[in-house]
């Protein structure tokens, strides 16, 4: 008897404080409750019966951090080219970030998932994490991102439309808050806490490819002055020696911070030389092959061999530039003993990125 009291006891306790642990809680849409980041503009009033924020930029909870847990918004529906949905785990300028692009209804890229690293996002460099949407043209559709270590699955209209098995940014942390840009209408913000995030084995299935270069010697973001640049200035720099993804990508922002960042196609133009050793026995040919956003100069033993620009809508209304380890093929003719490889990688926005493989 006494046991299974205490049984009925614990049992009781436990579910009470999952209960307390999983308190769904709604922040009003008043300005003591929000703070503007990063500039931009935020208004408060009352629509459509409801409170609502009219937001362009990004504005974070006041005092309050999150790591697992549930985030709940409805957004006005809109025609117009914008964007409107989550940041979370925000440090400073690193963040995860889910939005949806209403204008986009019924297109690939209707939603997606983007890390962003010290001030720019990254959306380019994955595609995988982007859904197709039907969203509704009149009235409110919800936006709703389950968040578990590293993962996060995301729902518009009660409807799962992407699952992100590994979050980018390497926060387990951090503020929370609404994105917008070009402006758009939030009501019925909630936000569910269900505790701690845990740094996981990632689920990602991707594997290296061989040859793929996993460990690329980076200099420091400078300004990309056309003509401006010589091999031998930058052949010289001090560099730092950084890792790729698994499946070689290589997120230039996530290691340093650009000269200006943050303002999408109004930044100005920076610029890293990332560097390659190639030792060989003999002299041969072997094939390079890559991919990177946005610009690049590839030079091999100080000879430029190839020029490209992959630049968000430079090669027509609807180009992305989003990256492809076999897009770019150059055959690299490589003298005995040690060659250099130097691939100036130059930056806009959207996301800074380089991915190599030696066949």
């Amino acid at each position: 008897m006494i046991l299974l009291r205490t049984t009925l006891l614990f049992s009781v306790f436990f579910i009470a404080h999952q209960m307390l642990a999983q308190t769904k809680e709604t922040i009003p849409m008043q300005s003591n409750y929000w703070s503007i980041t990063d500039g931009g503009s935020i208004s408060f009033e009352t629509f459509d019966g409801r409170e609502t924020m009219v937001l362009d930029g990004k504005a974070v909870v006041k005092d309050m951090d999150f790591s697992n847990g549930t985030l709940e918004v409805d957004v006005y529906a809109n025609t117009i080219r914008s964007f409107a949905g989550f940041v979370f785990r925000k440090q400073a300028g690193t963040m995860e970030e889910v939005y949806m692009r209403m204008h986009k209804s019924r297109q690939p890229d209707a939603v997606q998932y983007t890390p962003t690293y010290n001030g720019e996002s990254n959306w380019q460099l994955y595609r995988e994490y982007q859904a197709n949407v039907i969203f509704k043209e009149t009235g409110w559709n919800s936006l709703r991102v389950e968040v578990k270590n590293q993962t996060a699955e995301i729902y518009v209209n009660n409807k799962k439309v992407l699952q992100v098995n590994d979050l980018k940014s390497g926060n387990l942390l951090g503020e929370i808050g609404i994105f917008a840009l070009f402006g758009n209408r939030f009501s019925n913000f909630r936000v569910t806490q269900t505790g701690k995030a845990k740094l996981q084995k990632s689920q990602s299935t991707t594997e290296t490819e061989p040859g793929v270069i996993t460990e690329w010697n980076i200099t420091d973001a400078l300004p990309y002055l056309e003509d401006q640049l010589l091999f031998n200035d930058f052949a010289k720099a001090k560099t730092t020696k950084v890792t790729t993804e698994k499946s070689g990508l290589l997120p230039i922002s996530k290691y340093m911070a650009k000269p200006t960042s943050g303002n999408f196609e109004d930044n100005k133009e920076a610029y890293t030389v990332a560097s390659h050793i190639l030792t060989v026995e003999e002299e041969q040919t072997k094939l390079f092959s890559f991919d990177y956003s946005d610009k690049i100069m590839v030079f091999l033993n100080g000879e430029l061999l190839y020029y490209g620009n992959n630049a968000f809508r430079s090669k027509g209304n609807q180009f992305q530039g989003h990256l492809g380890l076999d897009v770019n093929k150059l055959p690299l003719h490589l003298n005995k003993g040690t060659n250099t490889l130097h691939c100036v990688v130059i930056d806009k926005a959207n996301g800074w990125g380089l991915i190599g493989k030696i066949e």
